[in-house]
């Protein structure tokens, strides 16, 4: 997918999603994870990433911890109880906006028609 501009909007749900589903990561394995799910489709850089995960951070959403592997730092991002809550509400969120979406592709989408 050459558009970066489609992940933008949904790169925070994206990192807070995989963080429900992986307890912790760090984030060269996020990209990498993003990647492997989507068969290469969606690459997501370091200069979207990082910034998306500072963000998340500062709103109290993840928490880090410094780790040492094989002599390098690692910092691991993980999700506090309020990032826990906020899953949710922002998967919820992007569903509906897809659906939205989608009935505007596709205007004889029946109402109600999961994606």
């Amino acid at each position: 997918m050459s558009n970066n501009n489609l992940i933008k909007g949904s790169l925070q749900t994206i990192i807070l999603k995989l963080l429900e589903e992986n307890e912790k990561m760090y984030g060269y394995e996020i990209t990498q994870r993003v990647k492997e799910l989507t068969a290469g489709e969606i690459k997501i850089t370091e200069g979207a990433l990082y910034p998306a995960l500072h963000k998340l951070e500062a709103e109290g959403l993840l928490s880090t911890e410094i780790q040492q592997v094989d002599n390098r730092v690692r910092k691991y991002y993980s999700l506090t109880k309020d990032g826990q809550k906020q899953v949710t509400s922002k998967m919820s969120e992007l569903q509906g906006f897809v659906e939205n979406l989608q009935r505007i592709l596709t205007p004889d989408l029946k109402p109600g028609f999961n994606i």
